[in-house]
C-alpha cells in the first residue's frame, strides 16, 4: 500500500468509516503479527498484543502524525504493550521431548510427521537463539530480517544512532550464529545417541 494511500484510509477511518479501518487493520496485521511472534514466542500472547495493540490505535487515530509511517507508530504501541505484558506475567517456556527415528519402509503419513516435527525443531531452534539475545538485539534483528525495515527506520523507531542500531544487528548476528551452532551440535549428539 502507498503511503498516500495509506494517510487516505486513516483520514477515512477517523471520520468514522469502519470499512477504511477494516483495510487499514488488514494492510498490517500479517506484518504486525509475524513481529510479535518472534518477540514472545506464543502465538497466543502475539495475537492478544496484536489485537490490543489494534484498539489502542483505532481509538487514538486521531492522535497519529502523518509525518511519520503508520507502521512505526503501530509497531510502536505494539513494543509497548508486548513490555508491559512481560512486565505483569513470567514468560512460560514450553518443552518438547521429540522421538525421531526412520526406517527404510516408512509410508508417506510417517514422513510427513517427521517432516512437521523437523520444521518443529528447526522453529524452536530459531526461537531459543532468538531468545538468547538482548532485548534491543531481539528487537533490531526482527525488524531488520523480518520485516525488512531500512537501518534508518529503525533508528528513528528505537530512537538511537544508526551507528548503534548496526551495532545491535552485528552483535545480534553474532550470538544467533553462535546459538545455532550450539542447537545443530546437540542435535548432532542426539543424532549420534539415537543411531
Amino acid at each position: 500500500m502507498t503511503r498516500g494511500a495509506e494517510q487516505k484510509l486513516i483520514r477515512q477511518a477517523v471520520q468514522g468509516d469502519r470499512e477504511a479501518a477494516g483495510r487499514l487493520i488488514k494492510a498490517h496485521q500479517p506484518s504486525l503479527y509475524a513481529y510479535m511472534l518472534r518477540m514472545s514466542g506464543r502465538p497466543d500472547v502475539a495475537e492478544d498484543i496484536v489485537q490490543d495493540a489494534f484498539v489502542r490505535v483505532l481509538t487514538h487515530l486521531e492522535r497519529f502524525d502523518p509525518r511519520y509511517r503508520f507502521s512505526t507508530w503501530l509497531f510502536t504501541i505494539a513494543k509497548r504493550l508486548y513490555v508491559n505484558a512481560c512486565q505483569k506475567h513470567k514468560p512460560r517456556y514450553d518443552s518438547e521431548i521429540v522421538n525421531v527415528w526412520q526406517s527404510a519402509d516408512e509410508d508417506h503419513a510417517s514422513r510427513a510427521a517427521i517432516g512437521h516435527e523437523v520444521r518443529q525443531n528447526i522453529h524452536g531452534a530459531l526461537q531459543e537463539s532468538l531468545e538468547s539475545l538482548t532485548p534491543i538485539q531481539k528487537e533490531v534483528v526482527l525488524l531488520f530480517h523480518q520485516q525488512g525495515w531500512s537501518i534508518a527506520l529503525i533508528a528513528d523507531h528505537l530512537e538511537m544512532p544508526q551507528g548503534t542500531v548496526k551495532s545491535h544487528l552485528h552483535r545480534g548476528r553474532q550470538r544467533l550464529r553462535r546459538s545455532l551452532s550450539s542447537c545443530k551440535n546437540r542435535q548432532d549428539a542426539v543424532n549420534e545417541v539415537l543411531r
